[in-house]
């Protein structure tokens, strides 16, 4: 009897998760050379960062198909369907498709498990990057991008000579596995960068910036810097997005729509139109591959509007550095009174710092927790840390995020038509009212 999709993605789950690594580049080396190399197939540009990944792989994604190119984009984590970590042409591999090709590569994977390198079974982010290079290599397309997975120096994806390595903004995140200064965090992303390869740098602190530059000189890349060579000009916020001016490999470019909200978004978008100028080897992009590239560009879980009346906004922010960009983005574009957060975060966050950013914005706060992992914080536990930080009469406890977001939703409703409501604090929390919010097409 064959199996269904959501048996075959539960067995492949069972797998040691993401947020329990065993830093080796050999098992998922080993699986990719018995499936003849699908790595190699085609050119990668790889991003690593602490904030920003997602966007700015979306970005050159959709800038890379303005141009005509046939993209693969690999993410993590997913929203929602683990087949949104692999796109194709724009869209998420088909559930069929995803089946075929785990059945096909799985008898190569029991030839690792079974040598058990470094005693570890091969992980799940190990098995979804081998099936992604696999994907791409089969598809074929002329251009891979591929979002690390944690840190960058010895992540899974991170097996290839990059020829545009992107870093977005380093700060403190994962701090137990990479580091406990930016500088050290810096050092594990600055991997990514190798002999040959164009690094593509976002603006950064100065100590994450010394330690770039210096794995830069150390391997003879080209260095391309925000601020130097790309930036952003000026923003001005706009109905459903914001107008941009950059400055890129032919100068000036102003006149550009990028639906999505906040300046952090804005420099990903910068970051993203150089990194696609990088790979074309410092050609210019013309300037309607850029405006239609960026106008095109979607990005579900940030800030991103899924209800109205009253607006309920996902986002995917999870440490201090993207909370104070998600809080400033969305009082910029949205200016609710007052702003009604539905929070859930993972136990191992710097939950008091993402808490305290919120207080700053958020009139109330709706604690909750998420079904999907065991990393979760109890909704009893974010509500005592919470209490801390806004004090109890902001405080509200719900069991699930469907009854966090319909308690939410309830405050929003009686404090009248300039309310709105944030759910964040976790990539998962999005994830699951995403799930509850947002209805395809095909199944409305």
């Amino acid at each position: 009897m064959s199996r269904t999709h959501a048996q075959i993605v539960a067995e492949l789950q069972s797998r040691w998760p993401e947020h329990r690594v065993a830093p080796s580049q050999a098992r998922v080396q080993a699986l990719c050379d018995l499936l003849g190399s699908p790595e190699l197939s085609c050119p990668v540009i790889l991003i690593a960062g602490t904030n920003g990944k997602g966007s700015t792989a979306l970005m050159i994604d959709s800038l890379l198909r303005s141009l005509g190119l046939r993209v693969g984009r690999y993410a993590s984590p997913h929203l929602v369907e683990v087949t949104e970590r692999i796109s194709i042409d724009g869209e998420p591999i088909a559930a069929d498709r995803f089946d075929e090709l785990l059945e096909q590569v799985a008898p190569l994977v029991e030839l690792v498990d079974d040598q058990l390198i470094d005693g570890v079974r091969m992980t799940f982010f190990e098995v979804m990057t081998a099936l992604a290079y696999a994907a791409f290599a089969d598809a074929p397309v002329d251009v891979a991008v591929v979002e690390v997975g944690l840190g960058g120096r010895w992540d899974a994806t991170n097996i290839v000579a990059a020829q545009v390595a992107v870093v977005c903004p380093v700060d403190l995140d994962h701090t137990h596995l990479l580091g406990n200064t930016v500088a050290e965090i810096a050092a594990e992303k600055a991997g990514i960068i190798k002999a040959g390869s164009k690094a593509v740098l976002a603006a950064q602190q100065p100590d994450a910036a010394r330690v770039l530059l210096a794995r830069c000189a150390e391997v003879g890349a080209e260095v391309i810097r925000e601020g130097m060579e790309f930036g952003l000009i000026s923003r001005t916020p706009a109905v459903g997005g914001q107008i941009l001016r950059l400055e890129t490999a032919e100068g000036p470019l102003g006149d550009l729509a990028l639906p999505l909200f906040g300046a952090h978004m804005a420099h990903n978008a910068a970051l993203a139109v150089a990194a696609v100028e990088a790979f074309l080897g410092g050609k210019p992009l013309p300037a309607e591959v850029i405006a239609e590239g960026l106008e095109q560009v979607r990005a579900p879980g940030r800030l991103e509007v899924v209800r109205r009346s009253p607006t309920v906004v996902l986002d995917t922010c999870h440490n201090p550095h993207g909370a104070r960009a998600t809080i400033d983005g969305i009082t910029e574009a949205f200016g609710f009174t007052p702003l009604i957060g539905v929070v859930a975060m993972m136990a191992d966050k710097d939950v008091n710092g993402v808490l305290s950013i919120f207080a700053e914005a958020m009139t109330t706060v709706v604690c909750t927790t998420i079904a999907s992992t065991s990393r979760a914080l109890p909704a009893t536990g974010l509500a005592e840390r919470a209490a801390e930080v806004f004090g109890s009469d902001r405080v509200v406890v719900a069991a699930s995020m469907a009854e966090a977001i319909e308690e939410a939703v309830r405050l929003a409703d009686e404090a009248g038509p300039g309310a709105g409501v944030l759910v964040a604090g976790s990539v998962y929390a999005a994830g699951e009212a995403r799930a509850l919010l947002v209805r395809d097409v095909e199944e409305s």
